[in-house]
């Protein structure tokens, strides 16, 4: 059994930076397609961005392509999440996500094996 803990979000102004972390215990994370999925309350869980496992794909929602990055330590045993450019339409509870293998096409928010607990950007105007 995998858990996945997601640490990094917080408040920071338009147009700031944060990194978030996804470490994972109890599992390897290099037989898992990544993938970071948020939340605002009252709407569905959207995808944001995956990783493959060879690190060679990566996919990235429109709304955030060219402002986020996703990278992954599989040393480490952790997938981060590097935001820039961030706006307040950002503002959401960011979760990790691991499926195993390695998914062709986007991950979806029904099928994935593991879920981190969540963590909160708030990007103020």
């Amino acid at each position: 059994q995998v858990q996945l803990v997601e640490s990094g979000g917080g408040l920071v102004q338009a147009g700031g930076s944060l990194r978030l972390s996804c470490a994972a215990s109890g599992g390897t994370l290099s037989r898992h397609t990544m993938g970071w999925f948020r939340q605002v309350p009252g709407k569905e869980r959207e995808f944001v961005a995956q990783i493959n496992l060879s690190n060679g794909y990566r996919y990235y929602a429109d709304s955030v392509k060219g402002r986020f990055t996703i990278s992954r330590d599989n040393v480490e045993n952790t997938v981060y999440l590097q935001m820039d450019s961030l706006k307040p339409e950002d503002t959401a509870d960011y979760f990790c996500a691991a499926k195993l293998g390695n998914v062709l096409g986007q991950l979806s928010r029904y099928t994935n094996d593991y879920w981190g607990q969540g963590t909160q950007v708030t990007v103020s105007s």
